[in-house]
């Protein structure tokens, strides 16, 4: 496993993974998730910074850049929707890359408040993705998967 955090630049073109979800007013759970892969081959594309300023605007676009560019160079995307916050971000990113042939693999914590909105969507437009509720199924899931 190879570990790329947000601002560093992946330029590779190795199996690829996106860890999209929740980063303001949630628990980090990116370190957990990267533990559970941490012996696979994937580059996992990591977009929680060590330290992040909140009022610094010119840090905000940068942020933003390097998710976008990062979605769009990625192979497959982890999505995982913790408890905390609603992820009003995490939720458009899902609704862009369902409609992708890419591989989506979607977490969901069990009291995660907009639950029921991700299972139904998701169920809509891509039926063979198993929604799971736990961050250890979700890297089973993605070991499965790729």
């Amino acid at each position: 496993m190879k570990l790329v955090r947000c601002p560093e630049i992946y330029e590779g073109n190795k199996k690829s993974l996106f860890l999209a979800g929740g980063i303001s007013n949630c628990p980090d759970w990116q370190k957990e998730l990267i533990n559970l892969l941490r012996e696979t081959d994937l580059v996992l594309l990591d977009p929680r910074r060590e330290k992040f300023e909140r009022n610094n605007k010119e840090m905000e676009e940068e942020q933003i850049k390097w998710e976008f560019e990062h979605l769009n160079k990625s192979e497959s995307f982890s999505f995982w929707f913790p408890k905390e916050t609603v992820c009003p971000i995490t939720l458009y990113e899902l609704g862009k890359e369902s409609a992708s042939n890419k591989r989506i693999f979607v977490g969901v914590h069990p009291e995660y408040s907009r639950r029921r909105d991700v299972e139904i969507q998701t169920k809509l437009i891509r039926p063979e993705v198993k929604i799971v509720y736990s961050l250890g199924e979700l890297a089973k899931e993605i070991k499965k998967g790729l």
